[in-house]
């Protein structure tokens, strides 16, 4: 419930600020006094978009701040969800800045207007001819419905289900798009993983065989060139061994004459075992090497083999060739498992949907008892609102198609006139009807389920006399459910209120302001007294405004 408004520099209002209680608040006051004003001060507390011209000082920000009882309104999972602080005392601020800049807050918190819209509407319901359009929705129809039916829980169940069974039904879209691409490009990733798999490709291996390939394919001119140093070193007499041994061995003589001489034949010992150790390996190479046309061949063929591999597939090494392998296997596989998987995800529907199903019928069933008790109550309350011969044609049947409430066709026909044809609301009925429509649902949907606070803007339009006798009794009743507030010109009306506020325009050194102020018990018999007869009102019109207060 609105606990507290307050509201700066908006339009005509000044500062004001109000508290307001439990029950019924009637809000009365002359035409353009400004309640259109207030509506519009808790329009964009509840998320609508602000005016640039909102502001009454266009220097000075605008400021909106309601605060809210909501500990009935079960919202911890909303402000869980929106990772805001929830305090059962809540408060939601609006600001409007003089650059025309706007934001809002909750708790403090900065929240965009779609977040504190979400919030609105389960805090207040601003009534208006407008909203009076939504009974003839079938959504709408359907929430009044299941709040006699008590179906919530069932409701929430199938939702529950539906959004998996919706999330299957896309996996398995995906399935069988895939089968469809998979399979039109199987045959031929069969035929490439066929291909790289019997190559039998290895990390590494290119740069052996180019190694062997240039060494097999070169083979007699490096045993000559190998031949040639190894004779160098060798050969009697004038090979460098020879010679190098020589040398060594006279160095060795002199070596202990000093240490520069001793450094000298040690470096011509390292120098010969090292040649000696050099003759030993060009000997070992030599043996080693012989032409093999039969292994070059095999060298050469697979090297072709691969280079071949890499221009199929534009890649530069044989462990790309490995990692598209890979992927070929898996999409290879893909394809051969979606089958499997198609036929799994399609018995799990079936499972889905069997439950939907059970969980649909339950709900049909209980809406299908409390549809008669929904327009018995409708014509009931409609016929004390001046509607006397107004009856409803109501029927819901089970269909095979899964809504986001249930499997149910919802048909709620009205006609007005006894021995009239039934029609859909929104064809048949006028406006006036279905305000009165709206309300009587309003207040069934008092009594089943919690509502927000709800706002009647004018709803007394074109009603009088006993009419608007029991329109008020219908607003009173409601409010012992929830906060009521009315905005009226009916006098009836007006005096069922448990709380009045009289909204008014006053000039203050030549600016006008709109004010609102609570009304004790003798300025309330004033005011209904001129609403019943005009601003001058008689004795006459005070004993009728008493008498109406006291009733």
């Amino acid at each position: 419930m609105l606990v507290d408004l307050s509201i700066k520099n908006f339009a005509l209002i000044d500062k004001l600020q109000v508290s307001f209680s439990t029950g019924f608040t009637t809000i009365t006051g002359e035409t353009g006094a400004g309640k259109s004003l207030l509506l519009g001060a808790l329009g964009l507390l509840l998320g609508k978009r602000a005016d640039a011209n909102s502001a009454k000082d266009s220097t000075q920000k605008c400021v909106i701040e309601g605060n809210f009882d909501i500990s009935k309104h079960n919202l911890k999972s909303f402000f869980e969800t929106q990772e805001l602080d929830y305090e059962e005392e809540t408060i939601i601020r609006r600001e409007i800045l003089p650059s025309g800049k706007s934001r809002a807050f909750i708790n403090d918190t900065p929240v965009t207007l779609q977040v504190l819209g979400n919030l609105g509407i389960q805090l207040i319901d601003i009534h208006s001819q407008h909203q009076t359009l939504q009974v003839t929705t079938n959504d709408f129809q359907f929430e009044v419905l299941d709040a006699l039916a008590n179906v919530s829980r069932e409701v929430k169940s199938y939702k529950r289900g539906l959004k998996q069974l919706k999330e299957k039904q896309k996996e398995l879209q995906t399935l069988v798009e895939n089968k469809d691409t998979f399979t039109k490009e199987y045959e031929y990733n069969s035929f490439l993983l066929k291909e790289l798999s019997e190559s039998k490709l290895k990390v590494g291996e290119q740069e052996v065989l180019e190694q062997e390939y240039e060494t097999l394919n070169n083979v007699e001119e490096i045993q000559e060139k190998l031949s040639e140093a190894l004779s160098i070193i060798t050969t009697e007499q004038l090979g460098i061994l020879d010679q190098l041994n020589t040398a060594k061995l006279g160095l060795h003589k002199i070596a202990t004459f000093s240490i520069p001489l001793q450094e000298v034949s040690n470096r011509f010992e390292s120098i010969y075992i090292e040649l000696d150790d050099l003759q030993n390996a060009l000997t070992t190479e030599i043996e080693r090497l012989e032409a093999d046309p039969e292994r070059l061949q095999q060298v050469s063929h697979r090297l072709q083999l691969i280079h071949n591999l890499q221009t199929k597939h534009t890649v530069g090494s044989v462990e790309e060739l490995i990692e598209i392998e890979n992927e070929l296997k898996e999409k290879v596989a893909t394809t051969e498992n979606l089958t499997e998987d198609i036929e799994k995800i399609t018995i799990a529907i079936q499972t889905i949907q069997l439950q939907l199903d059970t969980v649909a019928d339950k709900i049909h069933q209980k809406r299908e008892k409390a549809l008669p008790r929904l327009t018995k109550e409708l014509e009931k309350i409609l016929g004390a609102l001046g509607m006397p011969n107004a009856t409803f044609d109501a029927k819901v049947g089970i269909v095979d198609k899964y809504f986001s409430n249930g499997k149910d066709a919802l048909q709620l026909l009205f006609s007005a006139n006894k021995g009239g044809s039934y029609g859909e609301l929104k064809k048949v009925a006028s406006g006036g009807e279905l305000s009165r429509i709206m309300l009587a649902i309003k207040v069934i949907m008092s009594r089943y389920t919690q509502l927000p606070s709800i706002i009647f803007d004018e709803i007394d339009t074109g009603v009088s006399g006993e009419v608007a006798k029991k329109m008020a009794d219908l607003l009173l009743d409601m409010s012992l459910n929830l906060q009521v507030f009315s905005i009226t010109h009916l006098p009836q009306i007006a005096a069922k209120g448990t709380t009045h506020f009289k909204i008014f325009k006053k000039d203050i050194k030549n600016i006008t302001t709109t004010q609102l102020k609570v009304l004790g018990d003798e300025e309330r018999i004033v005011e209904i007294a001129q609403m019943i007869e005009g601003k001058d009102a008689t004795e006459t019109a005070l004993t009728h405004a008493r008498k109406l207060l006291n009733s």
